[in-house]
């Protein structure tokens, strides 16, 4: 079994540097991102990734924009590609992910992206749309704890748009968001992903 250093969502992971790129490349974008052990998906942008950045609709163009679980930075740099307008958070707990998705957003030549820790976003930020392929390997109550700390900062109106595989519990996730009270639909399914819609709630 790997040491829980190696996993992608422990603060400082364990496993032994080893600096790659990889290339992320959409209809309307293409980026080179520097990425390292010790993170996800170091090799390739994630499947689940590219999915979502195919299939959501474009991002508000202006206000604050979220992606939760940033990793090195694909969607984060996506969201403040297509809307220039914007502010994007790019959240993490994985310091050695946070440093790279900073030196990806410098090289693209984007200075709308704020990349950090949960406790350096400032509590009264609110979010006009979150996106995400959410870390569903910490586990179910880890999950959704992480979800109902951050979706009640989606601002009325606002979407949350997750990717999920299926055989890691896309539909018992949707049904779990339901029974929480958020409006959830299943937007798009290719291959083995789910797309979630979740709306904010009435205030």
């Amino acid at each position: 079994m790997a040491d829980v250093g190696d996993h992608y969502f422990s603060a400082e992971p364990g496993a032994a540097s080893r600096p790659a790129t990889v290339d992320l490349v959409l209809r309307d974008l293409h980026f080179r991102l520097e990425t390292d052990r010790g993170m996800f998906s170091p090799d390739k942008v994630d499947a689940g990734t590219r999915i979502l950045l195919d299939s959501v609709p474009r991002p508000p163009r202006e206000g604050n924009l979220l992606d939760l679980g940033c990793g090195y930075g694909p969607i984060s740099l996506t969201l403040a590609a297509r809307a220039p307008e914007a502010t994007v958070y790019g959240v993490d707990v994985n310091q050695r992910a946070l440093a790279l998705a900073g030196r990806n957003a410098e090289a693209a030549g984007l200075n709308n992206v704020r990349f950090g820790l949960t406790e350096e976003i400032p509590a009264g930020v609110t979010f006009a749309a979150i996106w995400s392929n959410p870390p569903i390997r910490i586990g179910k109550q880890a999950l959704h704890d992480l979800l109902t700390l951050w979706l009640p900062r989606l601002q009325p109106g606002g979407l949350a748009h997750l990717v999920v595989q299926k055989h890691l519990g896309s539909d018992s996730l949707q049904r779990w968001l339901t029974d929480q009270g958020w409006s959830t639909t299943r937007l798009a399914s290719r291959s083995s992903y789910r797309i979630l819609e979740v709306q904010a709630r009435e205030r």
